[in-house]
C-alpha cells in the first residue's frame, strides 16, 4: 500500500504491529466475538508495544509522532475485524480531548496510563433522548463546594464496560442560552461514588466491542476533573469531530477494501456450471464496479489525511468521506456477500461478519444524514 503521507518509520511500524496482530489477536478473535468481549490483557499488551497514544508526548510516555502512525493502527486494526473500534476511539479520540485541553495536572495524572493500557478511556455523549443533538443533553453537573454532582444516563457507549476513564458532556447550566453554551466536559473516574454501568448492550455486529449505558446517580466528581472551561464543552466537541469522523472513514475504507479482496479470492476458486464463478460476466461487473468505488475512495481519504496532518481544516471533505466511504462499505458488503451465495450466510465465513459489522458505520460519529446537512450548510445552502 503507497500512501503518500507515509515514510518508511510508518512501514517499518506497520510491519511491527502486523506482526503483533497475528500473533496476539487473530488467533483469538473469533472467540472473543462468541465471548462478547475483547479482554483487557490485550490493552495492556498493546501499551507496551507502542502501540496506544503514539502521538502523546514523550513527558507523558508517548513516542510524540505524526499522526501517521495512528492511521497505521486503524488500519491494521480494522484489516482483523470493526470490534477493534475501541482502541481508536481512545487513541484518536479521547486521549486527543485531554491533550488539547487538559492542565498540566491532568495530563501527568491521566495520559501515562492511557499509553500503558492501564487506563481505558471513554466519551459519553449519547442519551437515550439525545444522540447528534448535543445542545439537548440532560445530563446535569452542578458545583457543590470542591465537587460537581453528576446525574443522568448515557447510552451506546464504546468502551463502556472496560472504561477507567469516561469523558461526559454535561450541563453545568442548563438555563444556559444559546442551549449549547451550557454544555462542559467532566472527567469521571471508574472508582466516583454514583457512577455505576448499566447494560452491556447486545448488538447485531461489534460483538466483541463491549458497549454500555453509564449511569450517574449524585455522582460526585472533583472540580479539578473539569476539562478546560465551563460551557465550552461544545465547541471543544466540534473542534475534535473531524478527527473522529475522519477515523471512521479510514474504517470504512479499509473493511471495504478487505472485502473486495476476500471476494476477489472466493470468486475464482468457487465453481459453477463447470468454471468459476469469476468468469461470468455479472461477477467481473460487479467486481469491477466495486473496485472502482474503492479505488475512488482511497485516493479521496489519503489526501484527507494529508490535509488533516498539515493542520488544515476540512470539515466538509470528512463529512463528505464519512458519508460516502460508509455508504459504500455497507455497499461493497451486500454485494459481496451476494457473490458468495450461500455460504456468505454462515458465520464460518468472514464476511458474514464484515456485513453485520458494517452498517453501524452510517449512524456512529454522526448519522450520515447529519454528515449531509453539515455539508449542506458549509456549501451556503
Amino acid at each position: 500500500m503507497n500512501h503518500p503521507y507515509l515514510t518508511e518509520e510508518h512501514d517499518i511500524f506497520r510491519k511491527a504491529l502486523r506482526k503483533f496482530l497475528e500473533k496476539e489477536v487473530e488467533p483469538y478473535f473469533e472467540k472473543w466475538e462468541e465471548e462478547r468481549l475483547i479482554p483487557r490483557s490485550l490493552w495492556e499488551k498493546m501499551g507496551e508495544q507502542g502501540f496506544l497514544c503514539p502521538s502523546v508526548a514523550e513527558k507523558y510516555g508517548g513516542a510524540e509522532v505524526d499522526w501517521g502512525f495512528s492511521v497505521v493502527i486503524n488500519e491494521e486494526l480494522e484489516r482483523i475485524g470493526t470490534s477493534l473500534v475501541g482502541v481508536g476511539l481512545h487513541n484518536d479520540i479521547v486521549v486527543p480531548y485531554l491533550t488539547s485541553y487538559g492542565t498540566e495536572e491532568q495530563k501527568r495524572r491521566w495520559l501515562p496510563k492511557c499509553v500503558t493500557g492501564k487506563c481505558i478511556t471513554a466519551i459519553a455523549m449519547t442519551e437515550p433522548g439525545a444522540g447528534s443533538d448535543l445542545a439537548n443533553i440532560k445530563t446535569t453537573a452542578m458545583l457543590d463546594g470542591d465537587h460537581y454532582v453528576l446525574n443522568g444516563q448515557k447510552t451506546f457507549i464504546t468502551n463502556g464496560i472496560h472504561s477507567d476513564l469516561v469523558l461526559v458532556a454535561c450541563k453545568t447550566n442548563p438555563k444556559a442560552e444559546p442551549k449549547h453554551k451550557g454544555v462542559s466536559l467532566l472527567v469521571v473516574e471508574r472508582d466516583s461514588p454514583g457512577f455505576s454501568r448499566g447494560r452491556k448492550l447486545n448488538k447485531i455486529g461489534l460483538h466483541s466491542q463491549d458497549t454500555a449505558e453509564l449511569i450517574f446517580e449524585d455522582c460526585r466528581v472533583p472540580k479539578e476533573n473539569l476539562l478546560g472551561e465551563e460551557g465550552e464543552g461544545f465547541r471543544y466537541l466540534m473542534e475534535n469531530l473531524q478527527q473522529e469522523r475522519l477515523v471512521v472513514a479510514i474504517a470504512a475504507q479499509v473493511a471495504a477494501e478487505d472485502m473486495l479482496q476476500m471476494t476477489m479470492e472466493y470468486v475464482k476458486s468457487r465453481k459453477a456450471f463447470g468454471k468459476p464463478i469469476s468468469k461470468f460476466q455479472n461477477t467481473q461487473f460487479k467486481i469491477a464496479e466495486l473496485a472502482t468505488e474503492i479505488e475512488m475512495g482511497r485516493t479521496f481519504i489519503d489526501q484527507l489525511i494529508r490535509k488533516h496532518m498539515d493542520g488544515e481544516p476540512i470539515v466538509t471533505e470528512v463529512s463528505m468521506a464519512k458519508w460516502k466511504l460508509t455508504d459504500v462499505a455497507k455497499e461493497v458488503a451486500s454485494e459481496c456477500m451476494q457473490l458468495y451465495g450461500g455460504y456468505g450466510y454462515m458465520e464460518e465465513y468472514k464476511i458474514a461478519r464484515r456485513f453485520r459489522d458494517t452498517p453501524v458505520a452510517a449512524i456512529y460519529a454522526g448519522t450520515n444524514e447529519v454528515m449531509k446537512t453539515i455539508i449542506a450548510k458549509n456549501l451556503g445552502l
